[in-house]
């Protein structure tokens, strides 16, 4: 829900506007109105933003099977998209890949430019850039 929150509190002095009015004079209306509104337009814009997800899963789809065909699998573009970064112990784990292979996937991907590394103290964090914008705008 947190599109639902982020609309909340773009339309903040409307919702307490109405929420005002309930509680003084009884009047749902406007302020169902304006909640109506508020997941009718987070809606449209997950459902945007789930067309997005799907658009770079099928670029990354196209591109891992012509740039890197050995690693193409369903399985690893999901594991790419199930969060925005990973790591060598997530890959290794989803994939069922031995720790070595697990590196070998994720170095091949940050060579190619489909993810890159991140250092932050002991852990490499590797990160899908094109789902991480698009989920943190």
């Amino acid at each position: 829900m947190p599109q639902l929150n982020r609309y909340i509190v773009r339309h903040k002095a409307e919702f307490y506007h109405h929420l005002q009015s309930v509680r003084d004079t009884g009047q749902w209306t406007a302020w169902v109105l304006h909640i109506l509104r508020a997941v009718e337009d987070t809606s449209l814009q997950t459902i945007s933003q789930v067309h997005v997800i799907r658009d770079l899963m099928q670029g990354t789809k196209q591109r891992l099977g012509a740039e890197l065909p050995r690693l193409y699998s369903q399985d690893l573009i999901n594991n790419l998209f199930h969060h925005p970064y990973s790591r060598i112990e997530f890959t290794e784990r989803d994939l069922g890949l031995s720790r070595p292979t697990a590196t070998t996937y994720l170095s091949d991907l940050c060579a190619a430019a489909i993810v890159r590394k991140h250092k932050l103290g002991h852990t490499h964090f590797y990160i899908n850039e094109p789902l991480f914008k698009l989920l943190s705008t």
